[in-house]
């Protein structure tokens, strides 16, 4: 593995960073008050190639590789501090990946162009009421009927369920099939059948969360992702891809923590001195610092793992690429908690306030120790599966 950036990545890096402070950070407190990301950030964000960037040419992508994508949410998670256009950036590139390898044809002409010019989004739905990793008691069903599929049932914790219906698009959804398995389909959020919920969240303002309702919702199957009961492997496939992207953001948010500490601790005046100077803050910088770069490259090792051995079913490398990405989605924000909840100690009761930033990041960074994309206990899981074996997994 090459551990220096090419000439190309260092300058998409750049001008992600660019980005990412004249247009993410001027515009993340008016994306959290109002609940939505402005058109114009999304539409600065497609001239860029942010959205679903890993999607080929011919349906409006970069083709960006892993490694090329990880720098990139590095870059808008330090940009907007309250995760929410991470949340965007990272379903896009996460879940548009997964529909570029395993959609139809047709889909693809249908929907990605759309979704890499921000004027659709694409998202995906697992979790239901009952819960999001215990697929065994998955209640929403797929039946075939002719050449169509019909849904019932209900997701819940879903990102992007209002600006699926807004801006059109849909998500890429798991629905226990008719005779075993599961199918992993595109499901149009404005068709007819489905009906939308938003949540309340404490943080991520930008980006709804909610519930979907599929009331014998009818879908054409040529929205079918690959074969049929296979949507299980598929999916996997695509929370592998995410969580990576998970990751990244979060080491982008944690600096950016830092960065903010820094500057703070340098100029804060205590007892005649710099609060840098007192060993009890520098030290814990130092601390928090080593851990951020160490999770850093762990995240930056597992995208170049996914662009080395690309998941194709095959179980070669597989368990490499597991132990890499579940390591870091278990680490990367329990790091950037950390440092955020550190940072706000250095500024005392100025940090509880809005006025210093640090509780944006706080609140986004939360969704992902809580679950999204992966509680931290199915990581220990997935850690400890591919380190002592199959056998050793606590359930069925």
């Amino acid at each position: 593995m090459e551990f220096r950036l090419s000439d190309e990545e260092r300058a998409f890096q750049e001008a992600a960073r660019r980005f990412g402070d004249r247009v993410l950070r001027t515009h993340e407190r008016q994306i959290d008050a109002e609940g939505t990301i402005p058109a114009e950030v999304l539409a600065a964000m497609a001239e860029l190639g942010l959205l679903a960037m890993t999607v080929p040419e011919a349906y409006g992508g970069m083709g960006a590789s892993a490694v090329l994508t990880e720098l990139a949410a590095e870059e808008v998670g330090r940009g907007d501090f309250s995760m929410a256009t991470a949340v965007f950036f990272l379903l896009e590139a996460g879940w548009g990946h997964i529909l570029a390898r395993h959609g139809t044809e047709a889909t693809k002409q249908e929907v990605l162009p759309a979704v890499t010019a921000g004027k659709a989004f694409l998202g995906v739905a697992t979790t239901e009421p009952t819960g999001g990793s215990d697929l065994a008691a998955m209640r929403t069903a797929v039946r075939r009927d002719g050449t169509q599929f019909v849904l019932r049932g209900e997701k819940a914790f879903v990102s992007g369920v209002e600006e699926a219906r807004r801006l059109g698009g849909g998500h890429l959804t798991l629905a226990k099939a008719d005779g075993g398995g599961f199918d992993l389909l595109y499901v149009p959020t404005r068709a007819e059948g489905i009906a939308t919920q938003r949540f309340e969240n404490m943080g991520r303002m930008g980006i709804s969360t909610g519930a979907l309702t599929y009331a014998d919702a009818k879908v054409p199957e040529r929205y079918l992702l690959g074969e049929e009961r296979r949507g299980f492997d598929y999916a996997m496939e695509g929370f592998t891809v995410a969580r990576t992207f998970v990751s990244a953001a979060c080491v982008g948010a944690a600096e950016r923590a830092l960065e903010t500490g820094i500057a703070y601790i340098r100029e804060r005046q205590a007892f005649g001195q710099p609060l840098g100077k007192f060993e009890a803050i520098q030290f814990e910088l130092v601390d928090l610092y080593t851990q951020v770069e160490a999770v850093k490259w762990q995240v930056r090792r597992a995208a170049w793992l996914l662009d080395q051995y690309p998941l194709k079913g095959d179980r070669s490398h597989r368990s490499e690429v597991d132990l890499a990405v579940a390591s870091v989605k278990l680490t990367a924000p329990q790091i950037a908690f950390e440092c955020v909840k550190r940072v706000m100690m250095w500024f005392g009761a100025a940090g509880y306030t809005k006025d210093a930033g640090l509780e944006l990041g706080l609140r986004g960074i939360m969704s992902y120790l809580v679950g999204a994309e992966g509680g931290l206990n199915i990581m220990r899981i997935i850690l400890g599966r591919e380190l002592l074996g199959k056998e050793f997994v606590p359930y069925r």
